[in-house]
């Protein structure tokens, strides 16, 4: 329960006149894409995107990001809090604390979220010489009461009912504001965003005779932990269940034991669960993961500090 994670809302409808779609280009990437890499450069995981329209480009377009998805099945009758109730539900359990944004907001850079992960607050606001913006960052323990609202002031009004005292976070990022409707303005800050991207993507591989363990490994198998399900689990990442079970088979095969349990009938139907040896792999994986990413952050900023100016 250390973890800060971040649920991304991009279920709304294109085409209604003022929708922008989330894949749209902004600079050589899209909208979407660029707040992916933003949240991974500030260490921010799970990134959790609820779609709707588009789901399936979306999912196919970051598939290989290490994002997990959940579709607002009634996204062409409900609203933008529906979708953040349905991503707010989903992530509670998993993190300490979660940001939450749209992608009608794109453009904060990776300082302003570490800046505000740390500030250990119940709820936090960054705002722009004085006027308010995103994303929100909620204490995991806020979510049940916002999920709890049933007003018609979406987000703004579960925030204002939640009785607590808001705290607000000074920033020299005007990107907090700037909302996709206005794209000329916002084409103006691509370059310097852009600029600040600049970070190193490591890539964790595990191989024997062949590669059988990377981050989308690793992806299915916590996700399976959570759904006790391989069918589930491939629900939230845009894997087809045979390339799930061939990618699982070939760890078994190259790890030499079990890495999943699958407990078919009962009351409940069939189960599929790690085993403990496959979980205590897991947990060797992502701690050898966060060794990695700690040195190659620090070391990348001695090295390539001159190229970050």
């Amino acid at each position: 329960m250390k973890k800060t994670g971040v649920v991304i809302v991009a279920a709304g409808v294109v085409g209604e006149g003022r929708q922008i779609s989330p894949l749209l280009e902004l600079g050589s990437i899209s909208i979407v894409k660029r707040m992916v890499l933003t949240f991974q450069q500030a260490g921010v995981m799970p990134i959790v995107v609820v779609t709707g329209c588009e789901s399936l480009e979306l999912e196919q377009h970051l598939a290989d990001y290490g994002v997990m998805f959940i579709k607002n099945e009634d996204y062409m009758h409900s609203d933008k809090f529906a979708s953040a109730c349905i991503g707010l539900r989903f992530i509670e359990d998993k993190c300490r604390q979660a940001f939450f944004t749209s992608v009608s907001i794109p453009m904060y850079t990776a300082a302003t979220l570490r800046r505000m992960a740390v500030m250990d607050k119940k709820l936090v606001i960054p705002s722009y010489h004085g006027r308010a913006g995103h994303p929100l960052l909620l204490d995991a323990s806020l979510i049940p009461r916002i999920l709890e609202y049933k007003g018609a002031h979406g987000m703004r009004g579960a925030l204002q009912q939640l009785g607590r005292k808001k705290t607000y976070l000074a920033v020299e990022d005007e990107g907090i504001l700037l909302d996709i409707e206005d794209l000329q303005r916002l084409h103006g800050f691509i370059a310097e965003h852009t600029r600040c991207l600049l970070h190193p993507f490591v890539r964790v591989n595990i191989e024997r005779e062949q590669l059988f363990f990377n981050s989308r490994a690793k992806l299915l198998l916590l996700l399976i932990q959570e759904m006790h399900s391989v069918k589930e689990a491939c629900h939230h990442m845009a894997l087809s269940l045979g390339k799930a079970w061939d990618m699982l088979n070939a760890m078994e095969r190259e790890l030499g034991f079990c890495v999943v349990e699958r407990r078919r009938g009962g009351n409940r139907g069939g189960r599929t669960e790690l085993t403990p040896r496959g979980l205590e792999f897991l947990h060797d994986y992502e701690q050898y993961e966060r060794d990695i990413m700690k040195y190659a952050e620090g070391h990348f900023e001695d090295v390539f500090r001159k190229y970050m100016l």
